[in-house]
């Protein structure tokens, strides 16, 4: 599959894309709009679908779905809070259809049909049928012809969504671009634990769902993992590149060279971002903060550049710890703008044909 033409985002005008604006959007009355802070927190206030049969019905393009578990984290909880505060981090109107992306220059809404899937119901007590439940769910959506984009919870979510991203698209058909200031490929956490959100990577290298050589991991910095790690990630044909590139390269180039690897074989994505390569001081409500990250700017601008040139297939957005970001919310701000990033790079490019 060829890639569509990306927009040039360097090109200075009245918009990013240097487009004169597109249409205008519908005026309507006041009377006709509610603020963000009322009626049910759905993510943008789109439709909230509740049966499978529902879901099939309807046939949406893509799927929000909270995974709210945090049974998996080694340092600080909370991210079980992570669905809802993501959720509820807008300020728009109740009319997600006139949402436009001034860099775009689109409405996303117009072009794709998005619905809000719910929660996986997943036992706060047991890590395992969690997962089994986040599994059976993203599974639903995958086969609703649907893009799942998952609201975490820890990054132990990423296992149940990579396998069911992997049986549905099949083994080493798409490719992982893993933003996180961790690796997650440990062989277990304290107490021989292997599930946990350290080793949700490894995992899914184990099974085949999602083999080393589609792994491409962007932000790593920090004091862990150990050059052993680094050791095994590298005999798995797995491709990094740590923020001490990014300072020297320059992220548009390191990006550059992560779509291309994540491309090698696969020509299809999943997406998943760990809060925490974002650096604390822009997003402080997350359980393992790493100081020297990208800044917010920085991650919307490269999930809006992969979305829009690459056929993303799933999306997760994980760690975001509600109970340490503070009264400004930053971090679940920085988290929503994610999600709607890939929804209007993915509008965009199918926009192109």
């Amino acid at each position: 599959m060829s890639r569509a033409q990306e927009p040039d985002f360097r090109v200075h005008g009245k918009d990013e894309v240097g487009r004169s604006p597109g249409r205008r959007m519908t005026q309507r009355r006041s009377s006709d709009v509610s603020p963000a802070f009322v009626g049910l927190p759905t993510f943008m206030r789109l439709p909230w679908v509740t049966s499978v049969e529902e879901l099939r019905k309807i046939g949406p393009d893509a799927a929000i779905v909270g995974a709210p578990v945090d049974m998996g984290v080694v340092h600080r909880p909370g991210a079980r809070f992570g669905p809802r505060a993501i959720r509820q981090a807008d300020y728009y109107a109740s009319d997600y259809r006139l949402l436009y992306h001034m860099g775009l220059d689109i409405n996303p809404m117009e072009r794709l049909t998005v619905v809000d899937y719910g929660d996986a119901n997943c036992p706060p007590s047991d890590l395992e049928k969690s997962h089994e439940a986040i599994l059976a769910k993203v599974s639903e959506v995958l086969e609703a012809g649907a893009v799942p984009m998952v609201l975490g919870g820890d990054h132990s979510i990423t296992l149940p969504v990579g396998t069911a991203v992997g049986d549905f698209y099949g083994h080493g058909k798409v490719g992982m671009i893993h933003f996180d200031a961790h690796a997650d490929t440990a062989d277990a956490s304290y107490g021989d634990v292997l599930i946990s959100h350290g080793s949700p990577m490894r995992r899914l290298i184990e099974s085949g769902a999602i083999p080393g050589r589609n792994f491409v991991q962007v932000g790593l910095r920090g004091y862990w993992p150990g050059a052993d790690l680094f050791e095994w990630m590298g005999e798995q044909g797995m491709r990094w590149h740590k923020m001490a590139e990014i300072e020297s390269r320059g992220f548009d180039a390191v990006l550059t060279d992560a779509i291309d690897e994540a491309l090698a074989g696969p020509e299809k994505v999943y997406l998943s971002v760990d809060i925490d390569v974002i650096d604390p001081g822009h997003a402080p409500g997350t359980g393992t903060p790493e100081p020297g990250g990208i800044t917010t700017a920085e991650m919307l601008r490269a999930v809006r550049r992969i979305a829009t040139s690459v056929d993303v297939v799933a999306l997760d957005v994980v760690e975001v710890s509600p109970p340490y970001d503070g009264p400004g919310e930053v971090t679940a701000q920085a988290a929503h703008r994610v999600v709607m990033e890939a929804i209007s790079g993915i509008a965009w490019r199918r926009a192109q044909g």
